[in-house]
């Protein structure tokens, strides 16, 4: 098949998410200028950069009051934000934390995961989870908005601490993921974990 997105496509669910696999969940926490603490998966997230280090999140549609996205929000307004690893362990945990609240809410508090401090900026790691960027927020860049005028804001930042469990470390310093077994988004409300690897040397 073939189809514009802006002409609808006719499928009982919108494939593109679909087609765009695995997606690293981005479960960003964040502080508001109030000393509100966040915490949010998002689906649209990666690195897009190593030196130096860049990892970026989409916050697409708007949050309860209109707005932007308490993630995106609180980036913005204090210029940090920390990436924290989803795994097979924190599953219902992280699903917890996509839960739409009013601002205020603390997803923490909601999901029962543990704060521990950062070293460089303000937001807390999810000590839960065995690896973490802390972030220093690069720019925003606002997106075509949804039809419906919801806001859609890509947060970039540079990575400015990077903490890793000492059990995720193999010998020679590799870092296993097959170990830390962490949470891909497929499409629709499918999820996948990354339990098997195989490895192939660029040709020369």
């Amino acid at each position: 098949m073939f189809y514009e997105p802006k002409n609808g496509h006719g499928l009982a669910r919108d494939p593109i998410k679909a087609c765009v696999v695995p997606r690293p969940i981005g479960w960003i926490s964040t502080i508001s200028i109030d000393g509100i603490h966040n915490l949010a998966p998002f689906s649209y997230s990666n690195l897009v950069g190593s030196e130096p280090p860049m990892f970026m999140f989409s916050a697409n549609g708007a949050h309860l009051d209109g707005g932007v996205k308490d993630s995106a929000l609180n980036a913005r307004e204090t210029g940090e934000f920390v990436y924290n690893l989803a795994t097979w362990e924190t599953r219902d945990e992280m699903n917890s934390t996509s839960l739409h609240v009013n601002r205020g809410m603390d997803e923490f508090d909601l999901s029962g995961l543990t704060k521990v401090d950062s070293i460089i900026v303000t937001p807390p790691r999810v000590a839960e989870s065995p690896i973490s960027f802390e972030c220093k927020t690069w720019k925003l860049i606002d997106l075509p908005a949804a039809t419906t005028g919801a806001h859609n804001v890509m947060v970039i930042g540079e990575v400015v601490g990077v903490h890793i469990t000492d059990d995720a470390l193999k010998e020679k310093g590799y870092v296993d993921v097959t170990l830390l077994r962490p949470l891909a988004r497929l499409g629709y409300l499918d999820y996948s974990v990354v339990d098997d690897v195989f490895t192939m040397a660029r040709p020369k």
